[in-house]
């Protein structure tokens, strides 16, 4: 059936894509397509200001622009009250009832504010109408950036060895680091993530100012020499790591029909699951070529890499902080101080309080309050936890077992990646035919659509645990073990993706607390996971089977966790009525 379905994916989607492509480069290649992309990046608003508007000017600035009647102040009739409010989706007040927002603003604003839109549905700067050429090229930055920061966590793991002969520590000191940065990048989101969504901010300039200081970081990063300066530096690289990982699926979003965003969460997905199995194959490499200085060198120099690229060419994507710059310029060419923005307004009604609440305690209540959130970030946290602590296992897998060297022991996490990969063929499959069709068609789908597949990852799961554990021996070919690694690698994304989109549909008001939330409970236990997993492997080792025993736990707790998504299918919908933020269907 997925044979069939993904010829006719081909035969009805992608057979276009080369031509769309061609037509898309051509157009970009001439100077209004590079100026509209380049022009709203970090770089570029630079250039913007400094130059006083003269380069990478907008279109309303332009002097044959010509100005829509509803925003000259000649338009509006005197005593007549001209109220233009975005349609929005319902919100929850505090009681959990719905609320129109439309109803809302009206109370608060009814005067002659006139709330600045696109001009059109087929409006190019609206980010969801741009060309498939310049959606793939931001696509390509913000996998590339979460690759980057993920493969960072684990890149030094192959040179704790020389670690701690260098530095006379113990391995649980010499993990430490590791640990540190998966705390940084769980706590960063809790307020960086808030004010992505803010219009004032975006996205880009947090992307931007916060690659920049990890940059810098890792100067003093790749020079220490003592474990305490290592694991304190790392922790604040975490923190500046982490943007990208909490508001990487949101920039898919900017861009992307809601029909078509598992296909795009799912492409950003492959990096954010492959990174950490990349990480020790270029560290092994650096630590055998140079030493393990040079694989906080190459995250320096990559990063470095990544700064001024994305400076240039990294657009911003957040459609409230684009209708904010928009209304500044019509306010300034027309002179009417009436014009205004979604994000203008409701900054306005923001109180320190109200501040507090959606960054600090939101996220955690509705970690902690919602059965749905808690036992699904606890399942996040399971999968994220045997990824780390497989850095303490393969080695003891391939370089003990099988005698590899430290380059090859590396390659061995790319049968992670590949069943990463593997599974998302499947997922995307499958969620095109259950929710991309259905909703072009405008059939209602439920966030539960997710959960049949979700239900299957999590099989794959265990069985590649296992199957990993009870073949490492030396009297088994190491290629057994690997095919239990790729088939981890399958239920670990399959799990990961349907369990984010079943949030994201069940939360949909509240996705920046949800995900917050979620990053920094699966960081946090992930990050110890590696602090006792020597200690886990080699107490429950015996004859031949140096990680059977070990892997047997973290199995048969993955095991237990298949309740979860069997739970929600059977009774998703009553878990969300009961919700005080989820949206519910009775």
């Amino acid at each position: 059936m997925l044979n069939n379905l993904g010829r006719a994916v081909f035969n009805r989607e992608y057979k276009l894509t080369a031509n769309l492509w061609f037509k898309d480069i051509v157009n970009f290649s001439n100077m209004g397509e590079t100026n509209r992309f380049i022009r709203d990046s970090f770089w570029g608003r630079i250039t913007y200001h400094v130059s006083g508007h003269k380069y990478f000017y907008h279109k309303e600035e332009s002097p044959d622009y010509i100005i829509p009647d509803k925003y000259l102040i000649d338009s509006k009739k005197e005593g007549t009250n001209s109220v233009e409010v975005r349609p929005t989706s319902p919100k929850r007040n505090d009681s959990g009832n719905s609320t129109n927002s439309n109803d809302s603003n009206e109370t608060l604003h009814n005067d002659n504010r006139i709330v600045v839109d696109w001009d059109g549905v087929d409006d190019p700067e609206n980010p969801k109408n741009w060309s498939l050429f310049e959606k793939s090229i931001v696509v390509f930055q913000i996998c590339l950036l979460t690759a980057v920061v993920y493969m960072s966590s684990a890149i030094f793991t192959p040179g704790v060895d020389q670690i701690m002969e260098e530095l006379h520590i113990t391995r649980v000191k010499a993990t430490v680091p590791l640990t540190t940065f998966v705390i940084g990048y769980g706590i960063g989101p809790m307020f960086l993530s808030p004010m992505s969504e803010n219009a004032v901010f975006g996205r880009t300039y947090i992307y931007i100012v916060t690659l920049f200081i990890f940059f810098i970081l890792q100067i003093p990063i790749s020079l220490v020499n003592d474990i305490t300066s290592l694991s304190i530096l790392r922790f604040f690289s975490g923190i500046f790591a982490s943007p990208c990982l909490a508001t990487g699926g949101a920039s898919m979003g900017d861009i992307t029909p809601k029909a078509y965003l598992p296909i795009t969460i799912a492409i950003w997905s492959i990096s954010a699951c492959a990174g950490p199995a990349l990480g020790p194959l270029i560290g092994s490499i650096m630590v055998v070529k140079r030493n393990w200085h040079w694989t906080f060198w190459f995250v320096s120099m990559t990063s470095g890499i990544l700064l001024v690229t994305f400076g240039f060419c990294l657009p911003e994507t957040y459609e409230k902080t684009l209708l904010l710059r928009k209304a500044k310029r019509l306010r300034k060419v027309t002179g009417n101080p009436n014009i205004t923005s979604e994000g203008e307004i409701e900054n306005e009604g923001l109180t320190v309080r109200q501040v507090a609440i959606e960054t600090l305690w939101r996220p955690i209540e509705i970690t902690l309050f919602e059965p749905v959130v808690l036992l699904i970030d606890l399942y996040i946290a399971l999968v994220y936890s045997i990824l780390y602590i497989w850095f303490e296992g393969f080695p003891i897998a391939y370089m003990g077992t099988y005698n590899f060297t430290l380059i090859t022991m590396g390659a061995t996490f790319i049968t992670v990646a590949i069943g990463v990969n593997l599974g998302a063929c499947v997922y995307v499959l499958y969620t095109y035919k259950w929710f991309t069709i259905p909703l072009n068609n405008n059939v209602k789908v439920h966030p539960e659509v997710f959960l049949p597949i979700m239900i299957v990852g999590s099989i794959f799961l265990p069985t590649g645990v296992l199957i990993f554990g009870w073949t490492v021996n030396p009297n088994v070919h190491w290629f057994g073990s690997l095919v239990g690694g790729a088939l981890f690698g399958v239920g670990a994304f399959v799990v990961f993706q349907s369990s984010f989109l079943y949030l994201a549909d069940s939360f949909p008001d509240y996705l920046a607390s949800v995900f917050a939330g979620n990053d920094l409970l699966r960081s946090v236990i992930a990050s110890v996971f590696p602090l006792f997993g020597h200690a886990l492997f080699d107490n429950l080792a015996i004859d031949n089977y140096p990680v059977a025993w070990g892997s047997s736990v973290l199995g048969f707790i993955s095991i237990g966790m298949i309740l979860i998504p069997i739970l929600f299918y059977l009774n998703g919908p009553k878990l969300r009525a009961r919700s005080k933020y989820a949206e519910t269907d009775l």
